[in-house]
């Protein structure tokens, strides 16, 4: 007897629906999966038959075949179980064929027929519900996940043999409540407010924050790099419904959503420690997986200690900064994630931390060079403002009040707002994604402006993507103040955070090394 039930396969973020046939008919007893399958789900035979005779029924002596279909994407992972037993019960006549239409079947079954939990429920509900598909039976503990997505019903499963008695009409299973769509407000740790001094590294933070644009703080230990970056998801606007539910696919897929944390409601900020690999940072593996830059997708990837890192690992971010994604390629197969992150850089100009102050520097020109060789020209040129951090005077430090993330957030929001409506007939949300082509029709500087810029280009020795780069943060600093046109000062101000570019440079930043 032929039957059918449907599953999902994972591939990244991309989900593919697949069709779980059965075959069983006479002939010399054997029990086959097809399809082209990892080693996971070849497993799945002695994990299904086992739980099958554990739930009470026996596997019939005859010739089975499970084929996966379509038969030339590769089936990963346990989640497939679920489904098989399904269809195996539909060909034995346990269940009814007509319940099984239009339902979608995940899940891992355990060897006495419990059903476990799976990674990527999120994205392959997702994608049943936009496929038109009824209901998902999925594992209980990825219930409340499952349920965030609206326009489908999402039931938690416990046991095989409860699935089958609901099939049969014998029993009910209670649909979880479908989550709220309105974002919980995000109570932040960190808060500008607690950060003495420091008014322009602030102010190049903002300027960042509203346009999505990278940033690198160099500066002396204990000046605030850290405390500041820290400081910036609580300038960032809420994420929408749509923003959220994009991260949480990510966070799905890697199994980083629970019962109780089912949703992403705040921007991700990730800070790696600096001995991370490349493969961990930029994501990879036998079978892919996201890393760090996905993550950080909507939120902010702090690297502390830039110069720290290994130059590989930091060379790994060149196109994923460039691109907002990364594709991770395998034999007959390409994985794309997501990777629109705002890079923070933070790092010391020096091993010892205070050069350029030479009463307390005491390292060798070789050794600076040395140290900040490691931040290549190439990965400079893809940061769009790169700010210091100063000593702070003890005057600041007893200073009664400093202005707070609520009061920085409002400017913000009014930026980002400015921009969305700027490029809401485009593909891109913010200053920072503007390429070359856009930069022309988003900008168009005045005689006085352009001759400014050619001269800081020839002087500087800029590469057109930093020249590019500029003219970005001055479009933002123009957002920030409600002005229509780019002026002088704020091409000035979007030059002054280019500034520490040469002491950089002057470190040996160049790609021969």
């Amino acid at each position: 007897m032929f039957s059918k039930s449907y599953c999902a396969a994972l591939q990244g973020v991309h989900v593919s629906l697949v069709q779980v046939e059965v075959d069983m008919s006479d002939g010399l007893p054997v029990f086959q999966l097809v399809g082209y399958l990892g080693s996971q789900v070849k497993e799945a035979r002695e994990r299904v038959r086992i739980a099958l005779k554990n739930s009470g029924y026996k596997l019939p002596v005859k010739k089975i075949t499970v084929n996966l279909s379509p038969a030339d994407i590769r089936k990963e992972g346990t989640a497939f179980d679920l489904a098989i037993a399904i269809s195996l019960l539909c060909s034995m006549g346990a269940v009814s064929a007509e319940r099984l239409k239009n339902i979608l079947l995940v899940g891992e079954l355990g060897l006495d027929g419990t059903v476990h939990d799976v990674n990527g429920i999120l994205p392959i509900v997702y994608e049943a519900q936009r496929q038109g598909y009824e209901c998902c039976y999925v594992p209980k503990g990825n219930e409340a996940e499952g349920a965030v997505v609206k326009g489908i019903k999402v039931y938690g499963v416990e046991s095989l043999q409860q699935l089958v008695r609901y099939l049969n009409g014998e029993n009910e299973i209670i649909q979880v409540v479908q989550y709220s769509e309105k974002i919980v407000k995000e109570e932040y740790t960190y808060d500008f407010s607690e950060v003495a001094g420091q008014k322009f590294l602030k102010r190049a933070i903002e300027i960042a924050a509203a346009g999505q644009h990278n940033i690198l703080i160099a500066g002396p230990p204990g000046s605030g790099k850290t405390m500041l970056a820290k400081c910036i998801p609580s300038i960032m606007p809420e994420l929408s419904f749509e923003e959220a539910l994009e991260i949480s696919k990510i966070y799905s897929i890697s199994g980083l959503l629970d019962e109780h944390h089912s949703f992403i409601t705040h921007r991700p900020f990730r800070a790696p420690h600096h001995t991370i690999t490349a493969t961990a940072l930029v994501g990879g593996g036998i079978i892919p997986k996201p890393g760090e830059i996905s993550y950080a997708s909507g939120g902010v990837l702090f690297l502390d200690e830039l110069a720290e890192f290994k130059r590989s690992t930091i060379e790994a971010l060149r196109q994923p900064m460039e691109d907002g994604s990364i594709t991770l390629s395998r034999l007959n197969i390409n994985y794309q994630y997501p990777s629109d992150f705002m890079l923070v850089g933070a790092t010391n100009l020096c091993p010892c931390g205070f050069y350029p102050n030479l009463h307390k520097c005491k390292c060798t020109q070789h050794q600076i060079q040395r140290y900040l060789g490691k931040i290549s020209k190439a990965i400079l040129d893809r940061i769009d403002i790169c700010a210091e951090s100063m000593e702070v005077p003890y005057k600041e430090l007893s200073r009664v009040s400093e202005e707070s993330s609520a009061a920085i957030k409002k400017r913000v929001k009014r930026a980002r707002q400015i921009q969305k409506d700027r490029y809401r007939k485009l593909d891109i949300q913010f200053n920072g994604q503007l390429t070359p082509k856009l930069i022309k029709e988003a900008m168009v500087l005045k005689s006085a402006e352009d001759g400014f810029m050619e001269e800081m280009y020839q002087r500087m020795h800029m590469t057109a993507r930093s020249y590019h780069r500029m003219l970005k943060v001055a479009r933002t600093i123009a957002d920030l103040e409600g002005e229509e046109t780019v002026g002088m000062s704020h091409l000035k101000e979007a030059l002054f955070y280019r500034g520490m570019d040469s002491v950089l440079n002057g470190g040996g930043c160049d790609d021969s090394q």
